[in-house]
């Protein structure tokens, strides 16, 4: 009898399975907005070439709302937190730009190569936007030098 119960569980158990397997290659995927927002950027690498250590680390990435509704931003994460993005909080309507302000701090000396991950209730949702660059040393100051020639006039001469 127990094995009975046991064979009618395992049989209904697999109909029930394969039923719901059907379902799930018949459901289709949902349909895209058609009016939905869709952010364009202007450009989505920046190379700031060689800075200098401690030198000013910001650049702007520009954008504009191509699609027909307000986009909407969400936070943007960056790869590292020596970059820190700024971003508009308020939808930015159809047709209208603004900017993502991303600062970098120059402190550490080597090659940048970081990217900001930006999310939007946009078509194209996640856009990765990159930084790249070199931090160098400040250059040595210059010291003037000695000159040996007897004829010069000295900067500070002894009475």
């Amino acid at each position: 009898m127990q094995k009975l119960m046991l064979t009618v569980l395992l049989v209904v158990f697999a109909v029930f399975n394969i039923k719901a397997q059907d379902n799930t290659q018949n459901a289709q995927p949902p349909q895209a907005n058609p009016n939905a927002p869709e952010i364009t950027f202007e450009k989505i690498v920046h190379d700031y070439g060689t800075l200098v250590q401690g030198a000013d680390g910001t650049c702007e990435f520009k954008f504009t709302n191509t699609g027909k509704e307000p986009l909407i931003l969400s936070k943007p994460q960056s790869s590292c937190g020596c970059t820190v993005p700024t971003w508009p909080q308020e939808p930015i309507l159809p047709g209208k730009s603004d900017v993502i302000k991303v600062t970098y701090a120059t402190h550490n000396i080597g090659p940048i190569n970081k990217t900001i991950t930006v999310n939007s209730n946009a078509k194209n949702g996640r856009i990765v936007l990159s930084i790249k660059g070199n931090v160098a040393t400040k250059p040595a100051e210059t010291v003037p030098e000695k000159t040996n020639d007897k004829n010069s006039t000295p900067s500070n001469p002894q009475k």
